[in-house]
């Protein structure tokens, strides 16, 4: 009977568990990531959010990452605020409209929340209430928005968000006459969700898509700053922008690789030739 050289099973043990290690490695890399549109980043800390709203692109209000925003308006105004998103993030919106006292309402009204990138590409939703129709009698009125994943890079001809600046307008889009110019509270809240490297594309992008920043640089380098429009800027998030090279699918791409040597090691250490056994004493 031929056996097995003890040295031969260690080195087999010893590949087998290498092999649990890299597939615990792969199966742990990326964040667990929820379908639930709720399960998002709360925002950090207490402070306050702004308590007016932009008329137009260029006074949007600027929103951090995570946190709301409120405003009092009268019916029939364009409101706007601005935020930024990075790569790798699913950005929702929400507004709730509180609409004036229903007896001094002349009929029903129909509220709308829309979002921009920062070239001013309206962007579709994923799903959510985008537009909602309030009754004659209602108090509030609530919108949502989900957008697509952040992408950090995409063909020109493409209308896949990007990294940089996301601009929210709120109006209503059908009001009795009688309707309009009356005080209407506003709240706006965004939120995010990280989805990893699982949505990273193949390149990135020179710079965020920030309407002012590249106009000011420009007006920067030929002395024509004072000429250039102004126009405001969301910032950048907490953590700043993506900043390149590093993304989670490095844990996958060299998981994967070492797991390819390891099975190779092991599948030849089973399929090797034995070699000539040893000379065996007659009468043994």
């Amino acid at each position: 009977m031929t056996r097995t050289p003890r040295r031969a099973r260690g080195v087999r043990r010893a590949l087998t568990g290498a092999l649990l290690a890299g597939l615990t490695l792969l199966t742990t890399a990326g964040p667990a990531v929820a379908d639930d549109p709720s399960a998002s980043a709360s925002p950090a800390g207490d402070e306050a959010g702004p308590t007016e709203a932009g008329t137009t692109f260029r006074t949007a209000t600027a929103l951090k990452q995570g946190r709301s925003g409120t405003a009092q308006a009268s019916a029939g105004d364009y409101l706007y605020w601005v935020f930024p998103a990075d790569a790798g993030q699913r950005p929702t919106v929400e507004a709730t409209v509180k609409l004036p006292e229903s007896a001094a309402r002349r009929g029903a009204s129909t509220w709308q929340v829309d979002v921009y990138d920062g070239l001013r590409r309206r962007q579709a939703c994923m799903y959510g209430h985008q537009t909602r129709k309030a009754a004659a009698d209602a108090a509030t009125v609530e919108l949502s928005c989900v957008l697509r994943p952040v992408r950090a890079w995409s063909e020109p001809w493409a209308n896949d968000p990007l990294p940089g600046s996301y601009y929210i307008r709120l109006t209503v889009v059908d009001l009795p006459a009688a309707d309009l110019g009356l005080p209407v509270g506003v709240e706006v809240r965004t939120s995010f969700k990280e989805l990893g490297g699982g949505h990273d594309g193949d390149g990135t992008l020179a710079e965020p898509l920030v309407p002012g920043v590249s106009v000011a640089s420009a007006g920067e380098g030929d002395g024509r700053a004072s000429d250039a429009p102004s126009t405001v800027a969301a910032g950048e998030p907490e953590d700043g922008w993506a900043s390149g090279w590093w993304t989670d699918r490095w844990l996958w791409t060299v998981g994967g690789g070492v797991l390819a040597a390891l099975a190779a090691v092991f599948g030849y250490s089973l399929t090797r030739g034995r070699g000539r056994p040893a000379h065996v004493p007659p009468g043994v």
